[in-house]
């Protein structure tokens, strides 16, 4: 690389100047206009219908002359503003820290030395290196370049690369665009909203906050919810204005009952648990660029990977080589001449600034091979990039006096389809390609060429090459990488290898570590020959794809999709991109991906890490499982409120209004919490990774759980219905009645809570989870509970009074029934369960008697 910049002769800015320029133009950041974040807020906040249905609560508690309800209703409407506040707060920063992880670094030459920084740091002057698969952070001039084309289709739609070079007219590029093929330098002209893009008003790095399939589902049912209210509001107030004539008394029952259907805790939990599960990815290593790509995690049901750098280490090292010649395999480390020229051939086919780890290898290889190094003698004139079917490149090399080197490297498929070789040498290559590949050696072909002038051909492969050899890298697999695949097996989640090398090598790497399906695979040439139905098989049958390209890549991609799969593919390189983006779970690598890749991507890996794949479907399950259990939680608590404001109210009993809408808030901002820090922080049930995927169409809403939720609120209402009427056939007040119908609600509700941390194990062994969050909830529930009840200004604001020990062990021993019954119900489902497991193993037996 230092030669490079010696022979450009750019030294870069110095610190100094790079103050300098900051000053003067500041980061590199597009501004633009936004509403105020906290005013956005705000009005999102009053627009709430909890939060209108309290004001008007306490605007006919105003004008009734009830000064301190009216006071009261103020203050809750304060507390759930603050609440909402918070929890948009917490949402918002998550996100913004993924913000931060996602932004794309730029690699600049300062104080005559390569170096990396945020492209947000660039300023005007700096030289600004880019390569294949990077994205430009700044508009700027080429001042150096070989063989550089530009993807200019964020500025101009159009999807062709456009070639540019310093001598050309079009010598500029422009922020946003992306490097299709080979290297250059340019110097930054401008930053931020001065670029072309900024002055279009674009933000690349703007995270867009679609709506998921399930954030539609819970608005869904939200807005039915709130016209279910609007509707029995309507009924309650007709009723109770016609038997009263009572305008605000009727009001404020019918608000009471509206206030208690309405789940507004739902759409904050969905967001919460949505942006935090995407906060806790981002501290294990797996930035996730989208709230939707959280939800989807706990779906995926096939995980398609490539080979090199994510089953293996990506530390390659040059381990044999086949002299084509000589016919015969040699170390690496051989220093015969025929091995020194054909490392030499291999290095000058790299890139000059080597950085893929076979290229590097080969650089390393031919410094300490060759008794000269050359290298800052000569200077490319041209370049073939990686391309064609199987890939290869070749590289142009020349001197000041004229000699010329012409190399070429790739697929040994593709060199051998442009060498002179007769049928029985391309028998001996092979046999060399089966030999190296069968011990899990990546192998590449090597060539070398000649062409007077400077008219040289259109394609790579309308040169004649001479075959020189074959150099095999080995890359060994990652110590952590069969464990990985044992957990995605035991998640019954299927694994495929895709990737760009032989058949051998691949098959031999997955046999070393426990691949399921190694002894058969399909090249990418033979794949894109099939029709849909014969595709439509083998995606199904077969989980070792090579020689693949990325129309073939595509291709496998939705064919797994249109089967119903819910497919994850993790990619690194350019022509990764539509295949990332095709699939349900694009996962780029933070290391070894290019930008392109990772802004294709919906996901990142930060150290290219299979294993934390692993960890974040466990993270996407466990987030979904809690959100059901949070969601199931609310409609369960919100029935017997409903209800029991309802009844008494329609059928005219005793003591219709047993609750206000102060008792209704009261509850509100205990349900609000519990669903959102209680369930949210709650740990993954044992059982979660040896579940199935859950579809990708599955719902909250489906009709099991939703039945059981309702059986849940329905067995709480009998409680509390049962404790009213206990209450008035012994002749207690209404204020007495009231405080033994509100303590067996919130003693249902602790139960309720626990009982639903798992609809599979016993609370009792829940118990055992570690979630602090359970303790300090309802400490803080149970300690209010009582103040209300047993201080008596509180009591008194209320209309609650203070209950005997009996009363109060009633009320607490009625809530506790309401809910403990379905731990009857999940001890059935753990013994029909233990059942079909002992079923399974006695069928799988061999029969001793046989």
């Amino acid at each position: 690389m230092q030669s490079v910049l010696s022979k450009a002769n750019i030294p870069g800015l110095t610190d100094e100047q790079v103050l300098i320029a900051r000053a003067e133009s500041g980061d590199n950041k597009l501004r633009l206009k936004e509403e105020n974040q906290f005013l956005k807020i705000i009005r999102a906040i009053i627009q709430e219908p909890m939060v209108l249905l309290l004001l008007a609560a306490s605007t006919i508690y105003l004008v009734s002359g009830n000064t301190a309800d009216a006071l009261f209703l103020a203050v809750a409407i304060i507390l759930v503003a603050t609440i909402s506040f918070f929890q948009d707060s917490r949402s918002r920063n998550a996100l913004e820290k993924l913000k931060q992880f996602t932004q794309p670094v730029a690699k600049v030459i300062r104080n005559g030395r390569f170096t990396e920084i945020n492209s947000d740091d660039l300023v005007p002057g700096d030289n600004l290196v880019l390569e294949e698969g990077t994205f430009v952070s700044a508009d700027g001039l080429i001042i150096h370049s070989n063989d550089f084309s530009v993807n200019e289709s964020v500025l101009t739609g159009e999807s062709m690369a456009v070639f540019k070079d310093r001598a050309k007219e079009d010598n500029r590029v422009y922020q946003g665009t992306t490097i299709a093929t080979g290297l250059a330098v340019i110097r930054v002209t401008e930053t931020g909203n001065n670029t072309k893009l900024g002055k279009l008003g674009k933000s690349l790095t703007e995270i867009k906050e679609e709506k998921t399939p399930l954030e539609l589902q819970v608005g869904s049912f939200v807005k039915k919810m709130v016209v279910t209210g609007v509707i029995f509001f309507i009924f309650v107030w007709l009723i109770n204005f016609l038997k009263s004539y009572d305008l605000p008394d009727s009001l404020l029952k019918a608000l009471t009952l509206a206030m208690s259907i309405l789940p507004e805790e739902i759409p904050v939990a969905f967001t919460t648990f949505m942006a935090l599960g995407a906060w806790r990815l981002m501290k294990m290593g797996v930035v996730v660029k989208q709230m939707k790509t959280v939800e989807t995690l706990g779906s995926a049901s096939v995980i398609c990977t490539d080979k090199t750098g994510t089953i293996t280490q990506n530390k390659m090292a040059l381990a044999k080589v086949y002299i084509h010649s000589e016919n015969k395999i040699f170390m690496g480390s051989d220093s015969s001449p025929s091995v020194r020229a054909l490392i030499n051939a291999a290095m000058w086919a790299s890139e000059p600034i080597p950085f893929d780890p076979m290229e590097v290898a080969l650089h390393e290889s031919y410094v300490s091979n060759t008794p000269q190094d050359e290298r800052h003698q000569y200077y490319m004139i041209h370049e073939y990039p990686l391309g064609g079917k199987p890939p290869m490149m070749t590289h142009i090399f020349e001197n000041d006096q004229g000699k010329r080197i012409i190399a070429a490297k790739g697929a040994p498929e593709a060199l051998l389809k442009v060498s002179d070789l007769s049928e029985a040498e391309k028998e001996q290559v092979s046999d060399a390609i089966n030999t190296l590949g069968a011990d899990g050696y990546r192998v590449l072909g090597v060539g070398t060429s000649a062409w007077p002038g400077t008219g040289f051909p259109e394609q790579q492969q309308d040169f004649r090459f001479t075959f020189k050899g074959l150099v095999a890298f080995y890359d060994p697999p990652k110590e952590n990488i069969r464990s990985v695949l044992e957990n995605f097996y035991a998640a019954q989640i299927g694994v495929k290898i895709i990737t760009g090398d032989n058949p051998v090598t691949t098959a031999a790497i997955a046999n070393s570590i426990g691949f399921r399906g190694s002894e058969k695979s399909i090249t990418g040439e033979e794949l894109m020959k099939l029709g849909e139905e014969g595709l439509s098989r083998i995606v199904s049958d077969t989980n070792i794809f090579t020689r693949m390209f990325p129309e073939a890549k595509l291709r496998i991609i939705n064919a797994l999709k249109a089967k119903g799969e819910v497919v994850a593919m993790t990619g690194d390189g350019v022509n990764d991109g539509p295949a990332l983006k095709a699939a349900h779970i694009g996962i780029a690598m933070g290391k070894k991906g290019t930008e392109i890749a990772k802004q294709a991507a919906s996901m990142v890996l930060v150290d290219d890490d299979l294993g934390k794949m692993v960890e974040a479907v466990h993270m996407g399950r466990r987030i979904y499982s809690n959100l059901k259990k949070a969601i199931q939680y609310i409609i369960s608590i919100h029935i017997p409120i409903i209800l029991i404001v309802f009844i008494p109210l329609v059928l005219g009993w005793v003591y219709p209004a047993i609750f206000s809408p102060a008792h209704v808030i009261f509850l509100e901002l205990i349900m609000g919490p519990t669903c959102s820090i209680i369930f949210e922080n709650e740990p993954a049930e044992r059982n979660i990774m040896s579940q199935p995927p859950r579809p990708l169409s599955d719902t909250f809403f489906r009709t099991r759980e939703l039945a059981t939720s309702i059986i849940q609120g329905l067995a709480i209402t009998t409680g509390l219905l049962f404790m009213y009427q206990y209450s008035v056939s012994s002749n207690a007040e209404e204020s007495q009645t009231r405080t033994m119908v509100f303590a067996t609600l919130i003693a249902a509700n602790i139960f309720l809570t626990l009982t639903n941390r798992s609809f599979y194990y016993s609370f009792l062994k829940t118990l055992a989870y570690h979630n602090n969050m359970v303790f300090y909830m309802i400490s803080i529930t149970v300690v209010t509970t009582g103040m209300l009840i047993f201080v008596k200004p509180f009591a008194r604001f209320f209309e609650l009074s203070p209950l005997s020990l009996p009363q109060l062990a009633l009320s607490i021993g009625t809530g506790f029934l309401s809910v403990i019954w379905y731990e009857i119900v999940k001890w059935n489902t753990r013994r029909r369960f233990r059942q079909t497991h002992l079923c399974l193993q006695t069928e799988a037996r061999p029969d001793s008697a046989a």
